[in-house]
């Protein structure tokens, strides 16, 4: 262990040697703990990390200048879309992704370092529960789509297969989805094919260059953003394991979408088919200052230009077709090659540049008292997973229909857009969609069938309450044999239990 002599030494040439100040004043055990979070830290790169974030929050805010020149929107060469392809090239894209599942060469990697803040919750937001009448959580159900792509591709192809799911979490987030796993038996999963690895954490730092002193025995850590992942498939040799496993394409993706389809067999094999090597799923924009990122060009490269990066006159230009020329919004969902995941954690992930998150940072005063503060104090230095875009030789984006892919979850019940009742809503919404196409007729409590049924419900309560197992059905498949020509009340709730015994 690293003496404390040695550490302040090393505190002293980063010029952090505040974060000991207190150390007299610690137990042995405390002042312990204390040493072996700072030893680790290199002072070089320790002292470069506060002095960019200092220099970054000082930076004026808005468009970068010149940057609107600098736009293009993906050609159409680049684009490929769910909803605008005929029946024949989808189901085309769908079969070479089961082929490609089917060959066990295809696995799916969540993003679940975050700590859900904005939420309100105090554990992993994997494990939240939106109100679906089964209780299922984000976890649950995304397990469960894996499970029902591996029958879909294993039984086109007279096989057994596996789609292997790896886990980015944080110091935050490990221990309680570990946990949350084995208490659940991982859902019906070999424990074998969940791979669990740790991301990278950076100090918090205070707009004056130092880093933050969150107690007296602990420095604020933060997650270095979903862009650690190109560390972190370094430091646990998750490439490694991928080859071993003959895995070939990685689809990426964030934990707190309710709807995402993950190893979905269309995007994977638009993707093979179109020889990429990186990809993205993207949906269009539902008006110009949606705070969401644009996937473009610029100076020719692709890239995901922030919301608050583009001025409002160029994020409400207008196609000949009026729609929004730039309108192709970025949610976390991507495809990659193994190999070129490789080439970004050997050659290119140096030169990602971090982004500034200004956050509200618990610290200790001066006096060491506990300060939890009313206004944000600190800077949290993120990377984020689609800096790598502009490094792609083949990038491709495929664009997805919102109300089928997209509804995620990030704010607490109080917030009035992406909280748990819209995505609980979005969720019920599309099984019942599913269910009318697939031929069902609901009732209401007096058996007369309810109105408002013939078109899809968007917005607000749907009028009848639909629930379908991601172990029934991935994505509307193989319902008619359930439910055509038959009468339900609400609320129906199809799992693979209960098929047969729901209420006729």
């Amino acid at each position: 262990m690293a003496s404390e002599p040695a550490v302040r030494a090393r505190l002293r040439r980063a010029g952090q040697e505040h974060l000991l100040r207190f150390s007299a004043e610690l137990a042995p055990g405390a002042r312990a703990a204390l040493l072996a979070a700072l030893a680790p830290l290199e002072p070089g790169a320790l002292r470069e990390h506060c002095l960019r974030a200092a220099a970054a929050r000082a930076r004026a805010p808005g468009p970068p200048p010149g940057l609107a020149a600098r736009l293009r929107p993906l050609p159409p060469e680049r684009l490929g879309s769910a909803a605008r392809s005929d029946p024949a090239t989808r189901r085309l894209w769908e079969e070479e992704g089961l082929r490609q599942i089917a060959l066990n060469k295809v696995a799916v990697l969540l993003l679940a370092g975050g700590q859900g803040t904005r939420l309100g919750v105090a554990y992993p937001k994997g494990m939240y529960q939106v109100g679906l009448p089964s209780g299922k959580t984000l976890y649950q159900l995304q397990a469960e789509r894996i499970r029902r792509v591996e029958q879909l591709a294993g039984g086109r192809h007279g096989t057994r297969c596996t789609v292997p799911w790896y886990i980015m979490t944080s110091e935050f987030t490990l221990g309680p989805t570990a946990q949350f796993f084995q208490e659940h038996g991982y859902f019906g999963l070999d424990p074998g094919n969940v791979v669990m690895f740790e991301q990278r954490m950076l100090p918090a730092v205070a707009f004056d260059g130092r880093a933050i002193l969150e107690r007296k025995d602990k420095v604020a850590m933060a997650p270095d953003g979903n862009g650690g992942l190109y560390c972190a498939l370094a430091d646990h040799g998750i490439l490694e394991d991928m080859a071993r496993r003959g895995v070939e394409f990685v689809h990426v993706y964030c934990v707190d979408n309710i709807l995402v389809r993950l190893a979905d067999p269309v995007f994977i094999g638009f993707c093979v088919l179109r020889g990429a090597d990186c990809g993205a799923k993207v949906v269009e924009k539902a008006y110009p200052e949606e705070p969401v990122g644009v996937v473009c060009l610029v100076d020719g490269a692709p890239q995901v230009v922030e919301y608050s990066e583009i001025s409002p006159e160029t994020a409400s230009l207008r196609t000949p077709g009026g729609g929004l020329l730039y309108g192709a919004g970025n949610i976390c969902n991507h495809f990659f090659t193994r190999s070129f995941l490789q080439a970004v954690t050997r050659e290119f992930e140096p030169l990602l540049q971090p982004h500034v998150a200004v956050k509200k940072v618990p610290y200790v005063d001066e006096q060491g008292n506990q300060v939890q503060p009313l206004e944000p104090n600190g800077i949290k230095m993120e990377k984020f997973v689609f800096d790598v875009f502009p490094f792609a030789e083949n990038f491709m984006a495929f664009e997805v229909l919102r109300e089928e892919e997209f509804s995620p979850l990030k704010n607490a019940e109080a917030a009035d857009r992406d909280n748990p009742t819209t995505a609980r809503r979005a969720l019920l919404a599309q099984h019942l969609r599913w269910a009318l196409q697939a031929g069902a007729r609901f009732l209401d409590a007096h058996g007369a069938p309810l109105p408002g049924l013939a078109s899809p419900p968007s917005g607000g309560e749907p009028p009848a309450v639909c629930e379908i197992s991601p172990l029934v059905s991935y994505a509307g498949e193989g319902l008619e044999v359930h439910l055509r020509g038959r009468e339900f009340q609400s609320p129906l709730i199809l799992d693979e239990h209960l098929i047969g015994a729901s209420q006729p």
